[in-house]
C-alpha cells in the first residue's frame, strides 16, 4: 500500500507537544505545500495568521475554551477565509464588489480547509503532530480583534503544530459502506453498521480515558445536533461583510 495512504489513515490529533522548535525552512515548506492545494476559480481565498506572541496565544487558548496546547505547541496559526485580498482589485478594474454572496463564502471557506489539510499532511509526513482548533469560533469577534482581521476576512479554525509528546490511538471512523453510496443516497444497512461502530467508539473511549465514559458516536452527534451551536456566528459573519445573498 502507498506510504501516503498509510500516513493519512494513521492521523491522530495531538494535544501534548515537546518543546522542540520547527525549523524556519521546514515551516515555510509546510506553508508552500498548503498553497499547492486546489483552489476554486483560482481565488486563493486563504490567509494564515501565524501567532508567536505568548500573550496573544494565551488569550486565544482561553477564548477557544481553555485549550492549553494553543499556547504550548511549537507553532500556532489561525486559518482565515479571505475575500478582501481579491476584492481589493474590483475597483482597480472598474468592477463592483459582489463578494458577499453565499457562494463566495463557500468558495473561500473550502479553500481554507483544503489548504490546511495539505499543511497537515505535509506536517505529519515529517513526524509532526497537529490539532485543529475549532474553538476559536466560540469567540470569533475577540479573536478577530486580537488578529486585526478586517471586513471580508473571518477566522475558520486554528491549527497547532509541533513534535508529539504522546502517542494516542487512532480514533475509529464510520464504516466505509455507511459513507460511500452507489449511484443514489440510501440508508440500507446503515443502522446495523452504525450499531457495531458505536461499540468500537465506546471501546476507544474506554481505553483512552482509562475506563472512563465510553460514550458512543450516536450519543455524541445526537447531543451536538440537539443543542444550539454557536448561534453568534451568523451575526458575526454579517458584521464581517458576509451577507449570504
Amino acid at each position: 500500500m502507498s506510504s501516503v495512504i498509510e500516513l493519512l489513515k494513521s492521523h491522530r490529533s495531538i494535544r501534548k507537544f515537546t518543546d522542540q522548535a520547527i525549523s524556519p525552512e521546514l515551516f515555510e515548506d509546510l506553508i508552500v505545500a498548503g498553497q499547492a492545494a486546489a483552489t476554486s476559480s483560482f481565488l486563493q481565498g486563504s490567509t494564515i495568521i501565524r501567532v508567536t506572541n505568548p500573550t496573544t496565544r494565551e488569550k486565544i487558548a482561553e477564548l477557544a475554551g481553555g485549550q492549553p496546547y494553543v499556547a504550548s505547541a511549537a507553532e500556532f496559526m489561525v486559518f482565515c477565509a479571505d475575500l478582501k485580498r481579491a476584492g481589493n482589485y474590483c475597483e482597480q478594474y472598474g468592477k463592483p464588489f459582489e463578494g458577499d454572496y453565499t457562494e463566495h463564502f463557500i468558495i473561500a471557506t473550502v479553500d481554507v480547509a483544503l489548504m490546511a489539510q495539505n499543511v497537515v499532511t505535509a506536517a505529519e509526513s515529517v513526524g509532526l503532530g497537529i490539532c485543529y482548533i475549532g474553538g476559536i469560533r466560540n469567540n470569533p469577534g475577540s479573536v478577530s480583534e486580537l488578529l486585526e482581521l478586517p471586513k471580508g476576512v473571518f477566522p475558520v479554525f486554528g491549527l497547532c503544530l509541533g513534535y508529539p509528546d504522546q502517542d494516542p490511538e487512532v480514533k475509529p471512523r464510520l464504516p466505509v459502506q455507511v459513507i460511500l453510496k452507489q449511484e443514489v443516497y440510501n440508508e440500507s444497512g446503515d443502522k446495523q453498521s452504525i450499531a457495531a461502530y458505536d461499540e468500537q467508539v465506546r471501546e476507544y473511549y474506554r481505553l483512552r480515558t482509562g475506563g472512563g465514559h465510553g460514550i458512543s458516536w450516536t450519543e455524541q452527534v445526537s447531543t451536538l445536533l440537539s443543542e444550539k451551536c454557536r448561534p453568534h456566528m451568523k451575526e458575526f459573519l454579517e458584521g464581517q461583510g458576509f451577507k449570504f445573498r
